[in-house]
């Protein structure tokens, strides 16, 4: 028996969504049949919400409801120094481990020519002009480690070389290949402190 036209709707949403295939799809929409009606507007006029409201900072690229991102409004951070991460999830998981006060800067990927995906295509031009312009005295790299990130790290460092700006990376306790979202809090904490600069 097929399922009513607005359900299997419903469970061709949740498919979507990462890592859920037709089960949890089945059990995710069964679920929101018990919702009452202020549950369901509520619930829908979020996902309306995160489409009209939420944007990308202007400066940093992470996410935003405002102009500018929280983190950079935040003037009880560190203002000399940038932690550069490859998407705007790890500016979260950074910020999840409570120990990290700088700023941030998302480079939406990594270079890969491989994937088609050069400098360019980056956010490291404007990179380098935040830089400049904000007098910053050192940078984190807090790219995945792998063949792309440590592509793109070599290529930011070389663009910095003249320069007086210290170029860190995050220690290599962590896991060649790992994806950042998926390590332990004191596994990042002990890269972090341990980061060292890039030769």
């Amino acid at each position: 028996m097929n399922y009513p036209k607005t359900l299997l709707q419903l469970i061709e949403c949740f498919k979507l969504l990462p890592g859920v295939g037709e089960k949890t799809a089945e059990r995710y929409a069964f679920s929101m049949l018990n919702f009452n009606e202020e549950q369901i507007i509520n619930f829908s006029n979020t996902l309306l919400n995160l489409n009209k409201k939420i944007t990308t900072c202007p400066n940093c690229g992470c996410l935003s409801e405002e102009n500018k991102c929280l983190i950079c409004d935040d003037e009880n951070r560190s203002s000399s120094t940038i932690c550069v991460v490859e998407n705007q999830k790890n500016v979260f998981v950074f910020e999840k481990i409570g120990i990290f006060k700088t700023k941030y800067h998302v480079l939406g990927g990594l270079i890969s020519p491989m994937d088609g995906v050069n400098p360019e295509d980056l956010s490291i031009a404007k990179l380098i002009d935040r830089i400049k312009a904000e007098n910053i005295k050192e940078i984190i790299l807090a790219l995945s480690p792998g063949v792309e990130g440590n592509t793109t790290s070599l290529y930011i460092k070389k663009l910095l070389e003249n320069t007086d700006v210290k170029v860190t990376q995050i220690a290599y306790g962590v896991p060649i290949g790992a994806d950042m979202e998926y390590l332990d809090d004191l596994t990042l904490e002990m890269a972090f402190e341990n980061r060292s600069e890039i030769s």
